[in-house]
């Protein structure tokens, strides 16, 4: 190997930088600079964290680890936050990812009628290890990536064998994602919070991702469509507070990002109705610190990559670099000596926790909204 890697040196370098590149200017076109540097700083930190390798079929297996965590294997609310930079690149790598929770259902070890949190603690990967399950988060989760992968295929192959999953899990959030109850969600170091909102609209956005469309299955197609816009218009009627949208349906006077709301925009389906996006958008800049926008109203902290995916649903550039600079002076002014920390404190700029994670992967999520734009139609020419 050592001699190999000797003749192909050079080979692997030239395709290394041209990567590196490719990147960069990715960044740029979405952005600027500033940008273009937090992604280049970003990618490897993201890459580090996998293992790659194939199961006895000869599927690809790309497993992240937990770092800075309990080391827990391909767990599933890493694979949605880090999923923008590997559906941009190599959705191959994104499917990957999720061959294995799909089979982990389908081979009947998991019988839930949703998705596992995890396959287990590296280095084995033979069952979900997690305390408590995240029902509606792994769920929407699975089915998201999974409607953004045949969308970028073109078609429902990867998927097919899988489809009595997928729709058990459709029918899952269809049943009790409209008002979640005391549960987790992905950013579990806040503890369990009913009626989370922005929990909700994952749980939405799953249950119009199944690809009956794809499939040709008008009939399945509508019954879920018709599905997700009524829970996303009781959505926005029950967490509308004013200017913008609670944290959780039951709470006054609070306020969360909504993330989760940022696939309505790259599917360009359009179903959160009375300008719900832009309205929330235009608050968090209220909201901002010195080093960016706060998780939700409890703490000073946030979650960079979930920072990147809120501003991805700003709906032109200027808009969008004014959540990209707070993040820049993070990265390059804070204190902690770690490997980058996805997890710290917006006014203080210091680690609150985590370094190191595949979740900056979601620093792409710009470059992936792009990407999925759809193609504006040409303009007629004057005769």
């Amino acid at each position: 190997m050592f001699q190999r890697l000797n003749r192909e040196y050079g080979s692997i370098m030239k395709r290394c930088r041209a990567l590196d590149k490719t990147i960069y200017d990715d960044a740029l076109a979405a952005g600027d600079k500033k940008y273009a540097e937090i992604l280049s700083a970003s990618y490897r930190h993201v890459i580090a964290a996998h293992k790659l390798f194939q199961d006895d079929e000869g599927n690809l297996l790309f497993f992240s680890k937990e770092n800075n965590s309990n080391g827990c294997v391909n767990t599933v609310d890493l694979t949605y936050p880090e999923s923008p930079l590997f559906l941009i690149y190599n959705p191959e790598l994104q499917k990957a990812q999720i061959t294995s929770i799909l089979d982990y259902s389908l081979s009947g070890r998991w019988t839930k009628p949703f998705a596992a949190h995890d396959l287990g603690q590296y280095p084995k990967a033979n069952f979900q290890v997690y305390g408590g399950d995240m029902p509606l988060e792994e769920t929407g989760n699975m089915l998201t990536l999974a409607a953004t992968i045949c969308q970028l295929d073109g078609n429902t192959a990867y998927v097919d064998k899988y489809w009595d999953v997928l729709t058990t899990w459709a029918d899952y959030l269809s049943e009790n994602g409209q008002d979640p109850s005391n549960q987790l969600c992905t950013d579990d170091f806040a503890g369990h919070w009913a009626h989370n909102a922005n929990l909700s609209i994952k749980a939405i956005m799953g249950v119009y991702a199944l690809m009956a469309q794809q499939k040709g299955l008008t009939d399945t197609y509508n019954k879920y469509m018709n599905r997700a816009r009524e829970m996303a218009v009781k959505w926005e009627q029950d967490a509308r507070e004013g200017d913008h949208y609670r944290l959780a349906f039951d709470r006054q006077d609070t306020w969360s990002q909504k993330y989760n709301m940022v696939w309505d925009k790259l599917w360009n389906i359009n179903i959160f109705p009375n300008g719900a996006m832009e309205r929330e958008i235009s608050y968090y800049l209220k909201k901002q610190n010195k080093y960016g926008l706060p998780l939700d109203i409890r703490r000073d902290y946030t979650k960079s990559d979930w920072i990147m995916w809120t501003a991805a649903m700003s709906k032109d550039k200027t808009t969008f670099l004014k959540f990209v600079a707070p993040l820049y002076d993070y990265m390059n002014e804070t204190g902690s000596r770690v490997p980058t920390s996805d997890w710290y404190d917006t006014k203080t700029g210091f680690m609150v926790g985590f370094k190191a994670r595949s979740v900056i992967g979601g620093h792409w999520m710009r470059v992936l909204a792009d990407k999925l734009a759809p193609t504006p139609e040409p303009k007629a020419r004057k005769k």
